[in-house]
């Protein structure tokens, strides 16, 4: 698979006519054997690395793909160069050691992901490019009418966010409340429980998987019982790999768990299935809370989170990936779980106490505010808005153009790396 995306990329490229490209962006390792097809072309590693950029989207082992030589071999046969360990891995070669080696600039997707990212591949600078979303894709179809009222020209510069202490307040509420009515009258005809649109309501939609940790929420089920009776409902959403056997096992308990608190506490939680783009558009526009708990520091970015900010909708998550940068830039736009990332114990923390914190902002700040300052919500709600400002695509482009691809400019980032080694290619 991967030397068809590669390898067969490259000519795919040519082959549509596409025989003047300047630059081969590879996201994540698994399109780095295109290196292979450049070096037959170009002839030197440093023509090839003139080419080639990398971002890693990762800092989870299984996203960086290791293969035994015997099949790399195998699969290749007279076309693999015959040194490839020098620039691949000694004893297996490892797809994102093979793009670091062949690129002339790498990234990670946030800024603590770049310090991730350069403590598992200690050899490399790597840089960051913090993830953003398209802002208008994203956008319930209610609140496009109120930015396009006080924010003109948003859908092209979003940086107007930033102005969002200007929206009227009855206007963002109305336009929340519609977005809420439509994911509530959407999840009515897709499940059993009965939602209230009353209730604070509060979202979890991602892959379903072990360092997501999708049932820490659970970690007390009768004191989460008790604390959310007839006060707080939950949705939550997703899908797992089909080989994750984990994951399966926690979509089963979530369902389960739903069973319980009905049953005990009459409280509200709902997994809906069949997670895609449009369920999850419902989903960022209509909660009123959007809940992120992953183990620190596993989350490379987080773009769901964004896609919840700009529609006011307010994160509430582990200080991690993109919210670590979102959170210091305005503290006031959503809620953290547990430590700060510059104190000492934030590495240390485990499930237990994450889980305490997130009950304990809940009880005490998210439910007051929510039913007791409707204003000050609101006022929460539009400095969510704000960060949209800078989590966008519009940014995040504008800064791939002057760090990554412009090849007239010197790299701020060198890449440190062994001697360029000597390729031999057998001939073909």
């Amino acid at each position: 698979q991967e030397v068809i995306l590669g390898i067969g990329g490259v000519k795919m490229l040519k082959a549509m006519g596409y025989t003047d490209i300047e630059i081969y962006h590879m996201n994540e390792g698994h399109p780095s054997f295109l290196t292979f097809e450049l070096l037959r072309e170009l002839g030197s590693i440093e023509r090839v690395r003139r080419k080639c950029i990398f971002t890693t989207h990762t800092p989870v082992a299984a996203g960086h793909d290791i293969f035994p030589y015997e099949l790399v071999t195998d699969i290749f046969r007279e076309k693999l160069p015959d040194n490839i360990r020098e620039f691949a891995g000694k004893d297996s070669l490892n797809m994102s050691l093979l793009a670091l080696n062949m690129s002339r600039y790498a990234n990670g997707v946030s800024r603590k992901h770049g310090e991730v990212s350069r403590k598992m591949f200690p050899d490399y600078d790597i840089d960051y490019i913090t993830n953003g979303v398209h802002s208008y894709y994203w956008v319930s179809p209610y609140l496009r009418e109120v930015y396009d009222k006080t924010l003109p020209g948003w859908r092209y510069n979003p940086t107007l966010f930033k102005n969002a202490d200007a929206i009227n307040s009855t206007d963002l509420w109305k336009a929340h409340k519609k977005a809420k009515k439509a994911l509530m009258e959407y999840e009515k005809s897709h499940s059993w429980v009965l939602l209230d649109r009353k209730l604070l309501t509060i979202g979890f939609a991602r892959r379903i998987t072990g360092y997501k940790r999708p049932t820490l929420l659970f970690t007390d089920i009768d004191k989460l019982g008790r604390l959310c009776k007839g006060k707080v409902q939950f949705i939550f959403a997703g899908k797992t790999h089909p080989k994750d056997t984990e994951g399966k096992e926690f979509i089963k308990h979530i369902y389960t768990i739903s069973d319980y608190l009905w049953e005990q506490y009459k409280l509200r939680l709902v997994f809906l299935e069949n997670y895609d783009m449009d369920l999850a558009k419902l989903l960022v526009a209509g909660v009123d809370v959007w809940l992120n708990n992953p183990r620190r520091y596993l989350e490379a970015s987080g773009t769901s989170g964004m896609k919840a900010a700009h529609n006011g909708v307010i994160n509430f998550s582990v200080l991690d990936g993109w919210w670590i940068e979102g959170y210091k830039m305005d503290k006031e736009a959503g809620w953290s779980i547990g430590p700060e990332p510059d104190d000492p114990e934030a590495e240390k923390t485990d499930d237990y106490s994450d889980a305490m914190s997130l009950y304990s902002v809940l009880e005490k700040e998210i439910m007051p505010l929510y039913y007791n300052y409707k204003s000050g919500w609101i006022e929460k709600m539009k400095r969510s808005i704000r960060l949209a400002a800078y989590f966008n695509t519009h940014r995040m482009v504008e800064e791939y153009a002057s760090k990554a691809w412009n090849l007239e400019r010197q790299p701020r980032w060198r890449t440190k790396r062994p001697a360029t080694p000597t390729v031999k290619m057998i001939k073909q």
